[in-house]
């Protein structure tokens, strides 16, 4: 679940608008890594398009699946170049030298100073040897389907195994954020290798890119959980409706957020086969904000007293707000809160704004358990012991007591694992990008194996 921490490492923003000078050598990709405290690290592209005078540019920061980000700020004087993220308080300075291959500067953001150096030119991709490459022994059609309601059009991928049919069928459900339909996060295709996986044991899936991404289409500023989960049962009703698909085992397996989608579904629909919940929030988003933000700090050696002080604006300003406010309601209260907290009138911050979008309101209030209570289907939640984003500590007791009346439920933990099911040393999302493995094979294992058990395959 990449929810938004407001420190710096794990909430970086980055079209730049305008340079006094926009020299040819300055246009291409750039990358490089910021160094975090514990060994950490958070990888850095830019992405620099040169017209005329002017400059305009994009910022990835893959570890937290920030693509394509906009930089608001630029100015180049002779070979010093500045980037202003004012919505961040951020800023990058860095002088141009080594024939225009090297970026030498630092990041600022709030009291932080860290070195980030920027080399000029594509960065090298990780090895990942377990993405499949075809030819596959399966079937592999480009799909599209509608939900009125969104009102959104969803493209995907659905893999057929070889035979005849009809096939069990998996519907594959990314977590938050935006993501294509292989849930690519630095370089790993999680929901290829799960399609592939699976279809290659006889049952189908569906993947799908979210709304914005790929082939997909549908408002998402004002869109939140509710929403996606009104996509998913789109797809639900395409898969349902195909002659090759057997409607009596039908399943959904969901990452992150995706698992609470699942839970909402399933709670409400119970014609479904089965859902696996793969490092699934069972408690509400602010607790799991606040356990990031913890961790976050603790690796950053935050004094307490400071943490304290920021975790008490956090809290107030998401008590300050509701789900069902318009948004220009929810930035007043926000506003006022903070200012009567800090005596101040200039109102929140730029990193505290995103507290303010109806997808982080929903989330802070809506409780999982209360939908994964009234599932009865067959349940499969997995758990990773090193997961930072959704840690065990919190997820395991609330699934076991939110599943406790369902008599077809099953948790397990699965030891050195992080929130992709990696084997990882601490489970720190700055770590994903450095892993080869895209998923922990035993969890493919055992997963599958469940997902067959239930399927009769």
């Amino acid at each position: 679940m990449r929810l938004p921490s407001m420190i710096i490492g794990l909430g970086l923003a980055a079209s730049i608008a305008a340079a006094q000078a926009a020299p040819a050598q300055i246009a291409g990709d750039w990358h490089g890594v910021i160094s975090l405290p514990q060994g950490r690290s958070l990888p850095i592209i830019l992405h620099v398009v040169v017209k005329g005078d002017r400059i305009k540019a994009t910022l990835d920061s893959p570890a937290q699946n920030g693509f394509g980000l906009p930089v608001q700020e630029a100015s180049l004087v002779g070979e010093s170049l500045t980037l202003a993220l004012p919505k961040l308080s951020a800023r990058y300075v860095a002088t141009l030298h080594e024939q225009a291959q090297i970026l030498d500067g630092r990041w600022f953001q709030g009291p932080a100073s860290l070195p980030l150096i920027l080399h000029h030119g594509t960065q090298a991709v990780a090895s990942r040897p377990q993405i499949p490459h075809p030819p596959f022994p399966y079937r592999s059609l480009e799909v599209a389907f509608d939900n009125p309601a969104g009102p959104s059009h969803l493209a995907g991928t659905l893999t057929l195994p070889e035979g005849k049919g009809p096939f069990p069928a998996v519907l594959l459900i990314t977590g938050s954020g935006l993501q294509d339909r292989d849930e690519t996060i630095l370089g790993h295709k999680l929901f290829l290798l799960w399609a592939d996986t699976l279809t290659r044991k006889g049952i189908a899936v569906l993947r799908v890119d979210d709304r914005q991404r790929g082939g997909s289409t549908g408002p998402v500023t004002s869109a939140t959980t509710k929403d996606f989960a009104g996509d998913v049962e789109a797809g639900l009703r395409f898969l349902r409706d195909n002659p090759e698909i057997d409607p009596k085992r039908v399943g959904l397996m969901g990452h992150s957020e995706g698992g609470e989608i699942a839970a909402m579904i399933a709670a409400r629909d119970d014609t479904l086969g089965f859902i696996v919940l793969l490092e699934a929030p069972p408690v509400p988003g602010r607790q799991i904000m606040l356990a990031q933000r913890d961790w976050a700090m603790k690796q950053r050696k935050v004094p307490q007293a400071i943490a304290r002080e920021s975790d008490l604006d956090f809290v107030s300003i998401l008590d300050a707000m509701t789900p069902d406010q318009t948004q220009q309601e929810a930035d007043k209260a926000a506003d006022a809160v903070w200012n009567r907290r800090k005596d101040m009138t200039t109102g929140l911050p730029p990193e505290f704004r995103v507290l303010t979008t109806p997808a982080i309101r929903f989330m802070d209030r809506y409780d999982p358990s209360s939908d994964l209570s009234r599932v009865r289907c067959p349940v499969f939640a997995v758990v990773g012991e090193r997961d930072r984003q959704v840690p065990p500590d919190i997820a395991l007791p609330a699934l076991r007591k939110a599943l406790g009346g369902n008599k077809q439920a099953r948790i397990i933990e699965l030891p050195g694992l992080n929130h992709l099911l990696q084997k990882a040393a601490t489970g720190d999302s700055g770590e994903y990008g450095t892993i080869e493995e895209d998923i922990d094979p035993g969890a493919l294992a055992v997963v599958t194996d469940w997902i067959r058990s239930q399927t009769g395959q």
